[in-house]
């Protein structure tokens, strides 16, 4: 796995591939089907940013976001973190738009 992470930063990427198509629980969401193909999620820590990817890279914990849910299915590929001057949303745009996780398989998320 790769990971770019900067402890100033406050903003981060997880990218994973999902290897098979799944259905999984998303906790109160109900079960959705994840199509084979790469997964990003972007998210925020104010402080602890590191603290905050290494959970999120674990298979074996509380669920507690969204990503939790699927991340045992997920193989992490890369983890970057980014300056704070954007919202969470400019960031998967931008990532979008320099084609961060490979949009050959036309499968994000977002939460």
């Amino acid at each position: 796995m790769k990971k770019t992470i900067q402890g100033e930063h406050t903003l981060y990427a997880v990218k994973g591939f999902l290897q098979e198509e799944k259905n999984i629980q998303i906790g109160k969401l109900g079960e959705f089907t994840f199509a084979r193909g790469y997964y990003v999620y972007v998210g925020s820590a104010k402080r602890n940013i590191q603290a905050r990817i290494n959970r999120h890279i674990q298979v074996e914990k509380k669920k507690r976001w969204h990503l939790d849910y699927l991340r045992p299915y997920l193989h992490i590929e890369e983890v970057q973190t980014f300056l704070g001057e954007e919202g969470e949303c400019q960031l998967f745009a931008r990532l979008q738009e320099k084609n961060w996780w490979n949009y050959s398989s036309k499968r994000v998320w977002l939460v």
